[in-house]
């Protein structure tokens, strides 16, 4: 029984740390940064992001972010989605930094399991943590600020429901 409470009061101090960080986090007006994991803002991860985005998802998610297709929101004849698109009008940005990362180390297929098939593949083998990290902060250095604003809260929030 005093082993249970125990455990019992370091969760509680765990999550009353976590809790107590995020909001001292967001009273230092650091809110926009909870989360944020892609160094968007960092002029040369940036540019070695358009060449690593070049080199292994413009095949793909085209050369302007433009996608695949323009629908690329219906199966093609084997069921698979096209790649979308990463620019504003396309879905990533309602993703958090930690899933963007995930998908683009493992793959689609591996997030998603239970089956789901998809064309996008892992890239944890052929680059590095800093190069994805990197070919997500070219990404999203070419949102609209609007979208950016959105996207860090969608960051944010998504510490905040992780804990």
């Amino acid at each position: 029984m005093r082993r249970i409470a125990t455990i019992a009061t370091i969760a509680v101090v765990a999550v009353a740390g976590v809790a107590g960080l995020a909001a001292w986090a967001v009273s230092d007006g650091q809110e926009s940064r909870l989360g944020q994991l892609i160094p968007y803002e960092d002029a040369q991860a940036v540019a070695l992001g358009e060449t690593i985005y070049a080199d292994h998802c413009a095949a793909c998610h085209g050369a302007d972010l433009e996608g695949q297709v323009p629908d690329w929101r219906s199966r093609d004849a084997a069921g698979l989605l096209p790649a979308p698109p990463h620019d504003e009008t396309g879905h990533t940005w309602h993703h958090a930094d930690a899933l963007l990362i995930d998908i683009t180390k493992r793959g689609t297929e591996a997030v998603v399991g239970r089956g789901y098939r998809s064309n996008m593949m892992g890239f944890a083998d052929v680059l590095t943590e800093s190069e994805i990290l990197a070919a997500l902060a070219f990404i999203k250095s070419t949102w609209p600020d609007e979208v950016i604003e959105i996207h860090n809260r969608i960051n944010a929030d998504s510490v905040t429901f992780s804990n």
